[in-house]
């Protein structure tokens, strides 16, 4: 896949998951969030908590799963953190990590609470 189609490939993904987790009444307060750590997908408010979402798109949902690893999760972590600097309860704010796995058909699976800071 050339680079630009992957990148729109995983637009496309992050669109999909996104209206998934809206459907189901937690709107995306942040796509694309980039930090001095890095970049989080997506973020949604469940309530007054926040979701921190790492999506992953491949040809099935296991070569998805096997493209998260450790030293991304450190990221996505830290880069939460910064995130959480700019809200109300900062660090006291309820949080989760999913990761949602998109396969070549566009079936998503959410893993919720995939990883714990």
């Amino acid at each position: 896949m050339s680079g630009s189609v992957s990148y729109h490939a995983g637009l496309a993904a992050e669109d999909c998951v996104a209206r998934g987790y809206e459907d189901r009444g937690l709107p995306i307060a942040a796509r694309r969030w980039r930090g001095r750590a890095g970049e989080i997908d997506l973020i949604a408010r469940d309530g007054d908590g926040l979701v921190f979402v790492e999506v992953k798109k491949a040809r099935d949902f296991a070569r998805a799963a096997e493209r998260v690893g450790r030293r991304q999760m450190q990221r996505v972590m830290d880069a939460a953190l910064e995130f959480l600097a700019g809200e109300p309860r900062g660090q006291l704010t309820e949080i989760r990590f999913d990761v949602a796995l998109v396969n070549g058909r566009g079936e998503v699976d959410i893993l919720e609470n995939a990883f714990a800071a």
